[in-house]
């Protein structure tokens, strides 16, 4: 290699491991919530109108959780940071199920997963399950990375007032969900 080649290469290296730590940061650092839609309100009402399989083979609106504080959360079980952030998901809702939180599973997964995992779990709150297509549903409600977990956090108007790329933290879970009850 030429001396004039090797410094652009090193330098195009190092660009690359910078945008990727920056990526990693961002997606990691528990203060940022990247993925928060464009606009909020056309956003909740793209969530409010769509219908997925649920784990029970029934097709489930999610108009019928209109009015609640709703927790839409994007996982799978293959998702080591989705298992993370669940026993916390749990907790949550039978805290505050009864105040009108109302977490929402879109499991990124096959149902013959999602249903041994749930029990084992002990997952108190309703599954729906889809495939990789809805990745694309993730993505047009903001989740442009299309990683996971992804979650969003609707006011009881259907707004949504809350977006996280990555775990999301039980404090600031409830830093986000206490000023919708």
């Amino acid at each position: 290699m030429t001396s004039v080649r090797q410094p652009l290469v090193a330098a195009g290296v190092a660009l690359l491991f910078g945008f990727a730590g920056l990526l990693f940061y961002q997606w990691r650092s528990p203060d940022v919530l990247p993925g928060m839609p464009a606009d909020p309100v056309a956003t909740g009402r793209l969530v409010l109108d769509a219908k997925l399989m649920g784990v029970d083979d029934k097709l489930q609106p999610f108009e019928q959780w209109r009015g609640k504080v709703l927790v839409v959360n994007f996982w799978a079980t293959w998702c080591a940071p989705c298992r993370e952030e669940i026993p916390g998901f749990i907790r949550f809702q039978a805290l505050h199920g009864a105040e009108g939180v109302q977490f929402v599973g879109v499991a990124i997964d096959q149902k013959e997963r999602v249903l041994p995992y749930a029990r084992q779990m002990g997952i108190n709150y309703p599954l729906v399950v889809g495939g990789m297509e809805t990745m694309e549903f993730a993505r047009q409600l903001g989740n442009r990375a299309t990683v996971l977990p992804y979650t969003l956090i609707l006011d009881r108007s259907g707004k949504v007032q809350a977006a996280q790329v990555g775990i999301i933290r039980a404090e600031k879970l409830e830093s986000l969900i206490k000023p919708l009850l």
